[in-house]
């Protein structure tokens, strides 16, 4: 995450949404401190204070808000034990994080506002997806599933970006096969789907030629533009 943020230019993070808690998802949840202290702000202390280190000021770092199921929230508390509102003590940092269970939100950062809507997918386990929607455009987000309920797929119908994982042509017990992916692309209908989490069985090329118009593989830092 921290590598994925310097070479791409993320210089600010107001929310993060998790899906679920494997692994490949939220090894660098760790890294989400320095953006609290970013987000922080600095405060006068006294130079023998604990933390202090000398210094006649520190940042005060603010807590990042976190929106996952109960589930997630009770397994990445089980990952990072240390994680909490609070940060570390002595100066010690450590992820100041605030857990939401909610099912529909607003994120606002200064005068911009994306809603928010949770999307129920099964992944071997119930997981989420995302729904965000802005100025007058929406973004599915579903990326870990072999199997997404009707009414997840009618919720999400006609947007503007699908972003659905693939993971290959044969059955997997949790990812969904190219037929089966392709077929909820089609279902769904969104102007434009991305493919996302395959494995190396294809290159990028050739996904390109055997996938059918409308629905092409995602790559490292793209960008979608609205």
């Amino acid at each position: 995450m921290r590598l994925s943020c310097c070479e791409y230019g993320v210089k600010k993070v107001d929310a993060v949404l998790l899906t679920h808690a494997h692994m490949d998802h939220v090894a660098g949840f760790d890294d989400v401190r320095r953006f609290n202290t970013i987000n922080g702000e600095v405060v006068p202390c006294d130079p023998n204070d604990d933390g202090a280190n000398g210094r006649t000021c520190r940042v005060v770092g603010k807590v990042m808000p976190v929106y996952a199921t109960s589930e997630t929230e009770e397994q990445m508390h089980r990952i990072f034990p240390y994680i909490s509102d609070r940060g570390g003590q002595h100066g010690l940092y450590r992820p100041q994080i605030r857990f939401i269970n909610d099912d529909a939100f607003t994120l606002r950062s200064g005068d911009d506002e994306i809603d928010v809507v949770r999307l129920q997918v099964e992944h071997g386990f119930p997981c989420c997806g995302y729904l965000l929607s802005a100025g007058g455009a929406a973004i599915a987000y579903i990326s870990d599933c072999h199997f997404i309920p009707d009414e997840t797929v009618e919720r999400v119908s006609g947007a503007d970006v699908l972003v659905l994982n693939c993971l290959r042509d044969r059955e997997h017990p949790t990812h969904l096969t190219t037929e089966r992916a392709v077929e909820y692309c089609r279902r769904i209908g969104a102007k434009r789907s991305l493919l996302i989490h395959m494995c190396h069985d294809f290159s990028h090329e050739e996904w390109l030629k055997r996938l059918p118009a409308g629905i092409e593989p995602a790559y490292d830092g793209q960008m979608i533009e609205p």
